[in-house]
Parts: structure tokens; sequence; C-alpha cells
């Protein structure tokens, strides 16, 4: 936690206004007694931010400030790195959030806070992919200032792509098909999409007619991020690669590859 003198702030204090965005998680920072706390810490609707090599998007970033003293004003960005004084990486840079004060509790207030994240000007090397840091900050009433650099936390992943190519088509029924493919991500660092090799991917099926697909085995991406299995022809239909996704890269689905089985 960080306690800040009061400095000028007729910026941020005008950010008391709007509505509220519920808040849906349960992150709670620590702080002293009579200091600001922050609850129900939200980033990007708790979901992943997955992101291209020229991505733009808005990340919404919604909390609950509380203090004795009521809030005047609260902010919110995310940075990556082992603390802020050595952050490799930041979304947002103390922007002010808009904050409703609750109409049953003077000392609590609800805000919300847009950034706009662009992946080729933020992001610039593969390490800032993996779990970011929420810093919240807020001014009381009486021009204290008060952050708390972990205040939640979210995930940010590198946009990943799943090709797929069914052969040969035509095929007679029993006959063997061998289903290519390859598997890549965004390399921040080289500004290209890199094979991701090593990983496990689901070979699925979906009948002509039929709106559900069928996992047939699990293959795993080899040099390159490649992929080649073979399977038997029983039935017209689709065929496609599913990647889940893991703790740096987002998941992917090739679009499904129709065969035509006589």
């Amino acid at each position: 936690m960080r306690i800040r003198p009061a400095i000028a702030v007729a910026s941020l204090t005008t950010a008391l206004s709007m509505s509220v965005i519920p808040a849906t998680a349960h992150a709670v920072a620590p702080a002293a007694a009579s200091d600001t706390t922050f609850s129900d810490v939200v980033v990007n609707g708790g979901k992943d931010i997955v992101l291209g090599l020229t991505t733009k998007k808005t990340v919404t970033i919604t909390w609950t400030a509380t203090d004795p003293d009521g809030i005047a004003a609260s902010w919110a960005y995310l940075w990556h790195g082992p603390n802020t004084d050595d952050e490799d990486g930041t979304l947002g840079a103390y922007p002010a959030g808009t904050c409703t004060q609750s109409s049953t509790d003077p000392t609590t207030a609800s805000c919300t806070v847009s950034i706009a994240v662009d992946a080729a000007r933020d992001l610039d090397h593969n390490g800032l992919a993996g779990t970011w840091n929420v810093l919240a900050g807020a001014q009381d009433r009486t021009d204290d200032w008060t952050e708390i650099d972990a205040a939640g936390h979210a995930s940010v992943k590198r946009l990943a792509k799943a090709t797929v190519n069914a052969a040969p088509e035509p095929v007679k029924k029993g006959r063997t098909i061998t289903v290519t493919g390859k598997l890549t991500r965004a390399n921040w660092t080289s500004g290209s999409y890199t094979g991701y090799q090593g990983q496990s991917v689901k070979l699925q099926f979906r009948k002509k007619g039929s709106s559900v697909y069928t996992t047939l085995k699990t293959v795993t991406t080899g040099t390159g991020g490649a992929l080649r299995t073979t399977t038997k022809a029983k039935a017209d239909g689709y065929f496609r690669y599913v990647f889940a996704g893991t703790a740096t890269t987002g998941p992917a689905t090739a679009t499904g590859d129709f065969v035509d089985v006589r």
C-alpha cells in the first residue's frame, strides 16, 4: 500500500458522477485501518484479455472503493512486472475512474474505467503474456491518497490460430483420411505469428446435418506447430482442430473442413 500527499486533483474529482457497473468478483486488497479499501475488482468482465499483433480493444476495470471519510476520486490501471517501480508493461496510466456514491453508504463508491489497448503499441515482448496486476488508488474527502499495487489481477494472453485440411476429398467410405493443420500464436517479440510446438489439440468431427462436434482423438503439435493424423472415412461431415489454450495463450478453433464420403 502507498499513501500519497494531496496534490492538484481537479480532473479526478470531477469523475464522481455517472452510472455504476455491477461488480462480480471478490478480490479485496488489504489496507490499514481508516485507509481506503478496494473490493469487487473485475477486469474485462472476468474474461482473459487475448491479443494478437495488431488487436485494438477497450478493456474495462470495475471496482468498489470504501473510505471512512468518503471517496472524492478513484483510478485504476493494469501493470506487469516484479513491482510497480520496475514495471515492464502498463495498460492505462492513472486514468480517472467514473464513480457513483452508494445511495445508502456515504463511505462507498462504485467505479469503472475504460482503457484503450493497442497490441502493436503496448506489447513488445512475449514475456508480457500471463498475469497482470491492477493498481487501484483513491483520494478521500480529506485529500489523503491511498494506492494498492495489486488490488486485483487479469490474464493477458497471446492470440492463437488453428487451421485444418482433410484429404482426399471426395473419399470412399472406409478409406483413410489424413487431417493436417497448424497451430500458431502471436509472437509479440518478432511481430509475426509463429508455430506453437508440443501442444495438445483435439481433432473433432461433425456429421453433415448435425450441429454437434465429437472429439475423435488428441494430437500433439510438432515442429512449427504442425498437426497431422489419420482417421477413417465414415460419413459426410466436417473436421476441425480445437486448442483449449494455456496460461499464456488463448484458445483457437479451426474452421471446419468438409469431406464428401461416397
